[in-house]
């Protein structure tokens, strides 16, 4: 049984819960290429409350999330502008989160006109993250080794959004649900995030 159990322990599968929603306006994708700069902003991040867990630790637990969802999507949009994918400019996180701390965001709310004017950009992505853990690595390997078949232990419902400056509209919108079974970890999801987003993504002119 011992061996079973880690066997289970290092192998990390991840499914898609249903078709992802995904909204693109007629000239999403001429916009998007005409835009030469877009920063990512900080996702906001919602996670699932824990026993124990006080609400100052679970915001700050949020709040970091949040900037390692937001390096995550930037390392992945740059190295597929480093591929030739991609030929927009992405303002990197350092900066992006600069220009919001002086404007006073995110406790001084700010509308995607005020954003593309404070970050002095052409194009804005925006997402929202809710985590949840149905349940833990130690119970999904007990239900699994007695055949129950591959258990979610960590959940992302996503929504991603890209913003268009000049137009002041949202021009494409997604949508979905992502599952990790026992030993899948958060940056794992969000590279298959990534990864499925942008088959329809403007932005990405090769998804080979």
């Amino acid at each position: 049984m011992k061996s079973l159990n880690q066997a289970f322990a290092i192998i990390a599968i991840f499914t898609f819960s249903s078709c992802a929603q995904i909204f693109q306006t007629p000239d999403a994708e001429y916009l998007a290429q005409i835009q030469e700069v877009v920063a990512v902003l900080p996702p906001t991040v919602s996670i699932q409350a824990r026993m124990f867990v006080d609400s100052d630790s679970m915001k700050e637990q949020q709040r970091t999330e949040s900037m390692n969802i937001q390096k995550e999507m930037y390392s992945w949009l740059l190295r597929r502008k480093m591929q030739g994918k991609i030929f927009q400019e992405i303002l990197d996180v350092e900066t992006t989160n600069a220009k919001l701390l002086k404007a006073g965001y995110p406790e001084n709310p700010l509308t995607v006109n005020e954003l593309c004017d404070v970050l002095g950009v052409d194009g804005v992505i925006s997402s929202n993250y809710n985590m949840t853990n149905p349940m833990s690595n130690f119970i999904a390997m007990n239900i699994q080794s007695q055949g129950g078949g591959i258990q979610t232990t960590n959940q992302i419902n996503v929504t991603i959004s890209i913003q268009d400056c000049e137009k002041k509209k949202m021009i494409w919108n997604y949508s979905h649900t992502f599952n990790g079974s026992i030993g899948s970890t958060t940056g794992q999801l969000i590279d298959n995030i990534m990864r499925h987003s942008s088959k329809r993504m403007p932005y990405v002119l090769d998804t080979k």
